[in-house]
Parts: C-alpha cells; structure tokens; sequence
C-alpha cells in the first residue's frame, strides 16, 4: 500500500509526484499531551481501558480528534496497568482474540462510524506480530467483524502478513524512536540500544524510510522496509516538541503528511 500526493494542472492533469505519510501517535494514555499533540498528526490511537485510560479519556480523546479532522483508531492493549501494557504474558490465540475484539468495540460504541483504525499496543503489538497463530486469530477477527476497519502492522511482521492475506486493508508502520534488527524486527525494549535517544538520528531515520524504503539496522546493514505511517510515542518527556520537529522536517522535505 502505497499513497502519493499528485499536484494538478488547470486541466487536471498531473503536473508532480511526491510522497505522503500518515503520522500517529498513541494517546488517551493520560500523559497529558494529548491536546498539543493532535494537531500534530493525522492518526490517533486511542488506549482502549486495558493497559490505560477509561470511558472519560477515550470520550475526550475522540472529541479532540474529530475537532482536528484527526483520524481515530482502537490502541488495544494487555490489561496490565502496573506496567502500561509492555511486559509480556502467556498468550493463547483465542485470548489475543478476544483482547482485540473487546477493547475496538469498547471505542466503537463511543466513536461509532469515525473509528477507522485498529494499532496493537506494546506487549501485545509484539507478540501479535512475531506470532503467526496469535496474528491469523486476530485478522480472523477483524474480518468477521470489523472488515472495514485499517490495520496498523509493523511492515513485515506476522501481522502483517496474516492481515494482508486477508485481504484487509493494512498500513505498514514504522518507527521514529526505536531501532530495528537486521530481519525488520523492532530491538526489544530489554536492550540498551532499542531507543533512539538522539533526535537527529531519529528524523534521519523517519525521512530514509519514507525516502529510500530502508532502515540501517543495529548490525550496520541496511534493510528493506515499507513505510505507510510512522508511530510517535506520546508519553515521553519531550514527545511535542520531537512530534513538532518531525513533522516540520518531513514537510521540508517535499513530504505531504496526509491521513489514510
């Protein structure tokens, strides 16, 4: 899945190709930079009542995206509170399943016709993704239920690939801040070198994914990768002025940041 933002002439003639990204960001996670985030991005991942936030948050959330023209998605996570949904637990493929399902229809009820998306959070978006039997349970859901919805997949996992197959509409995510292994895979968060803590090195990173379709791994080789939208974490210290950075580079770069 690719998009492209195409200038036209007086004629309706395309005059000008150049490349769009979405940006989203996971909010309602009570970090409280959801209201100077927003209108920074195109895509909002809206934490569900599991790993954070309740009703009040995701109703407020919605609020400020549909004020902003900002897309709204289900950010689904472990209900595990104590650790924000990060730390990995036994998973059977109906239980992934069913956490899916339980926490997109929790924001449907509330967003109704303006949820348009579905990202997995932390623990679970990497156990969905490395995971074939985890990753076919969830798209076997989704499509039953949910075949509207675009599915926000880290480009090349098993999720991925599952939802593709499916034929759903899946959008290849990468990351601004965190580093990649040499099989596309994220570097788990156990490791010292598994977030980028320079924010030079960071926009560089985000501006060759969408550029060139490659990402330099930790060994030094580089990667083929695929880059439909870029996550930016929203509850680190300095996530609006690196949001606000960000997005300022990629539009200097001839870049559109356009919602899916």
């Amino acid at each position: 899945m690719r998009w492209h933002c195409c200038a036209k002439d007086s004629r309706g003639n395309s005059t000008d190709v150049k490349r769009c990204i979405d940006l989203n960001c996971d909010l309602g996670e009570g970090a409280g930079h959801d209201a100077e985030l927003m209108p920074l991005i195109t895509s909002a991942n809206i934490a569900c009542g599991a790993h954070a936030g309740d009703e009040a948050t995701m109703r407020a959330a919605c609020a400020l995206a549909d004020a902003l023209d900002v897309r709204v998605g289900a950010h689904p996570g472990l209900g595990d509170r104590a650790n924000f949904g990060r730390m990995e637990q036994p998973l059977t493929p109906a239980k992934a399943a069913e956490l899916v399902m339980d926490q997109v229809g929790a924001l449907a009820r509330i967003a109704g016709d303006k949820l348009r998306h579905v990202k997995l959070h932390g623990a679970l978006y990497n156990q969905v993704s490395r995971d074939a039997r985890l990753a076919a349970a969830v798209v076997e859901k989704l499509y039953r239920f949910w075949p509207s919805l675009t599915l926000f997949a880290l480009a090349g996992s098993e999720l991925w690939k599952a939802g593709r197959m499916r034929q759903l509409r899946v959008a290849s995510e990468v990351f601004a801040d965190r580093t990649y292994q040499p099989d596309s895979s994220l570097t788990p968060r156990a490791r010292p070198d598994a977030l980028i803590r320079d924010e030079d090195v960071a926009v560089a990173q985000v501006l060759r994914m969408v550029r060139e379709g490659v990402v330099r791994a930790t060994d030094g080789t580089d990667v083929k990768i695929e880059a439909d939208t870029v996550c930016l974490h929203g509850d680190g210290a300095h996530a609006v002025e690196f949001a606000r950075r960000l997005r300022r580079e990629i539009e200097s770069a001839g870049i559109a940041v356009r919602p899916m």
